[in-house]
């Protein structure tokens, strides 16, 4: 099974946009890079996507090689598989992680989610987010919550794992 990522937390952007990943993180990264070894450094994926995305998904390497394999099952010259293509190829930075546990993120990215001095990290299962913390409050924190509050006070969220085809 693989191993998620688990967690939130808030880190320093330097000039040069470097920012640690947190340590959780990297041990995430380094498992689910087949080619990793000790002493060396994981590698990853950033997806940015188009501009509706205010985040930079971050990939390990497994997580991204199951998206090209279902990415490369759709019919060729289909246009979901175009559009995918575009998505996850062409807006997508590989990289990997620098000896001190940082990564270096691009101008280009850093700006097109309005990221400056500090940078907010949430694991998202096989993934994580980078986000502008400012944002992430704005956004995603005030829809989780107002999901939440459209349940009823006994509703449990995890109920809704019992829905999931083919479990339970």
């Amino acid at each position: 099974m693989a191993r998620r990522f688990r967690g939130e937390s808030h880190h320093k952007v330097d000039t040069k946009g470097r920012v640690s990943i947190p340590a959780l993180f990297r041990r995430v990264l380094e498992a689910e890079d087949p080619n990793w070894r000790d002493g060396d450094t994981p590698e990853l994926v950033i997806v940015y996507g188009d501009d509706r995305r205010k985040y930079l998904e971050c990939y390990t390497v497994n997580a991204i090689d199951e998206v090209d394999d279902k990415i490369d099952a759709l019919p060729r010259g289909s246009i979901e598989r175009q559009m995918l293509q575009r998505l996850f190829h062409g807006q997508s930075f590989p990289t990997s992680v620098d000896e001190t546990g940082r990564l270096v993120l691009p101008a280009k990215l850093r700006q097109k989610i309005g990221l400056e001095a500090e940078a907010f990290f949430i694991a998202a299962g096989d993934t994580f987010q980078i986000w502008n913390p400012a944002t992430y409050e704005e956004e995603e924190l005030s829809r989780t919550e107002a999901w939440l509050n459209e349940l009823p006070d006994d509703v449990d969220p995890l109920t809704f794992l019992d829905q999931v085809p083919g479990q339970g």
